[in-house]
């Protein structure tokens, strides 16, 4: 039962990397087109719609990529690190979650940022409304 519930949460928070309302309207070309995730999308595959949302650079392709690759590793090093508490552990996977976005802000130019942050705020109302247990009261927050 704890297992799922850290799974849970790394795959809330790993989905709020990027706007999944993106998701839903397919990409263009149909190759994902409304085909859901039921884990954790990969980088290549954040790095992807990153990309389709926000037109991204060659540039900073490779740096949100490097930012995702990170991110992961720090997620994947903490769902095995056992001597955390469940709220700890769901404290430290929301600090690694802001610490991603504020490095992808980074990298955007102004017009992108406002757009990711656009993004962000959607898909916090998106999880609100479908009760993300990992996120309580989230529609509370906004």
């Amino acid at each position: 039962m704890k297992k799922n519930a850290i799974r849970l949460l790394i795959v809330a928070f790993a989905l709020s990397a990027l706007s999944f309302p993106v998701l839903a309207q397919g990409t263009p070309g149909g190759e994902t087109g409304g085909r859901h995730h039921r884990g954790m999308p990969s980088v290549d595959e954040h790095v992807q719609h990153m990309t389709q949302a926000l037109n991204l650079s060659a540039d900073q392709q490779t740096k949100v990529k490097a930012i995702f690759e990170d991110q992961q590793k720090q997620m994947e090093s903490l769902k095995q690190d056992t001597s955390l508490s469940q709220q700890d552990r769901r404290a430290k996977f929301q600090q690694i979650h802001e610490a991603t976005h504020q490095k992808i802000r980074d990298v955007l130019n102004d017009d992108q940022k406002a757009k990711f942050d656009q993004m962000k705020a959607q898909h916090k109302e998106h999880m609100g409304k479908h009760g993300s247990k990992g996120e309580t009261g989230a529609s509370d927050k906004q």
